[in-house]
């Protein structure tokens, strides 16, 4: 796994999201927007993810930045995505992003919500 870690991060991005986040906002024609990434109560285990690119920052957000991507958390989401990995895979098993969280308890089957 490709890491650009600092032990000071919140979220650590791979260079293969970077780079897709950047296809992304290219795509989008979103230059001036960022990653917003947090959770959110629900899902069969308590929490879920949310990740969508947004413009309008908010009091208490943290901002990490990698090679041109801002990858914005807020100050409730914090805790629960302190540490975890953001990953962007790409292959005939498995294609898109995924979060490796180690404040995660468990996991739902559908794997898309956590405790």
């Amino acid at each position: 796994m490709d890491l650009q870690i600092k032990s000071s991060r919140i979220v650590l991005a791979t260079e293969s999201a970077v780079k897709k986040l950047n296809e992304l906002k290219l795509a989008e024609d979103a230059a001036e927007s960022f990653l917003r990434m947090g959770v959110k109560p629900g899902g069969c285990s308590g929490y879920s993810y949310e990740m969508y690119f947004d413009t309008e920052k908010l009091e208490g957000d943290s901002t990490e930045e990698y090679d041109g991507v801002n990858i914005v958390v807020d100050s409730e989401s914090v805790n629960h995505i302190q540490g975890a990995t953001l990953d962007y895979k790409e292959g005939l098993m498995e294609t898109g992003f995924s979060i490796d969280n180690p404040n995660v308890s468990r996991t739902c089957g559908c794997g898309n919500s956590f405790s």
